[in-house]
């Protein structure tokens, strides 16, 4: 693995200098799965999705911007449900934010992400589905807790705005290159909606999987991750009465080049 790699090559060549990180670093990713599940909610209703985007880091000052797109098929399964021609089946991420150390082990990592669905009429039956968030994140190794906080409507939920999402993650090497990833996540939805309270929105969901890169395989990554959510309104339910949040097994592939 790389991280093995580094490790013989500086005690084979301690006295050489490290190799420079480049002021600046452009890459972009493609993969697939076989459900898209955001925040353990499916958003591809079970079915495959493929995804892509870019990433750009300068490292003088710890700054990146990116982007990512998925498709989807939530917004126009419950536009459809409603008896309206339900619009928005992409997913488009747009974020830019800055990282870095605090030293004594810790990092942090601020900024913004704009989820945009493109021509989506989610309004129809409730907000308009393009959402705002501002994060913060503090890590320590491999692990971080992380806040984000919609400065808009969030996901379509009317007057939810300051909905928060808790996300507490750690990704250790358990060997051999393989990643071991636990999380556990809380999604908030704030506000109400005809006098009822949106908190019956709100939900747990939690993830447990292991991935590994593959150099000789061109530097694919795999991995596989059981997921699950105690989310039970009927507003996480497909058209065909599966509950989104159920759990289930979520697996990947995503090339970085």
């Amino acid at each position: 693995t790389a991280v093995a790699a580094a490790c013989i090559s500086s005690l084979a060549q301690a006295d050489e200098a490290a190799a420079p990180v480049p002021d600046n670093a452009l890459s972009f990713n493609i993969g697939a799965v076989n459900d898209y599940r955001f925040r353990g909610i499916s958003q591809s209703r079970f079915d495959p999705a493929v995804q892509g985007g870019a990433d750009y880091v300068y490292n003088p000052l710890g700054l990146y911007a990116g982007t990512w797109l998925s498709n989807i098929k939530w917004i126009k399964d419950a536009v459809d449900a409603s008896g309206n021609d339900g619009k928005g089946s992409v997913e488009w991420d747009i974020y830019a934010g800055k990282r870095g150390d605090i030293g004594h082990g810790f990092t942090y990592d601020v900024g913004g992400l704009y989820y945009y669905y493109p021509s989506n009429n989610y309004a129809s039956i409730g907000a308009n589905a393009n959402t705002f968030e501002l994060y913060g994140q503090l890590g320590y190794g491999v692990s971080y807790f992380k806040i984000s906080n919609a400065m808009t409507n969030t996901f379509g939920n009317v007057d939810s705005k300051n909905s928060r999402y808790y996300d507490l993650s750690s990704n250790p090497e358990i060997g051999g290159g393989v990643i071991l990833g636990l999380h556990i996540g809380h999604q908030t939805i704030a506000g109400s909606s005809g006098g009822v309270s949106n908190s019956k929105f709100s939900y747990t969901d939690w993830k447990i999987g292991v991935s590994k890169t593959f150099d000789d395989l061109a530097g694919i990554t795999a991995g596989i991750a059981y997921v699950g959510t105690n989310a039970q309104d009927t507003s996480y339910v497909s058209p065909d009465g599966k509950n989104l949040g159920g759990s289930g097994v979520v697996v990947s592939v995503a090339k970085t080049f």
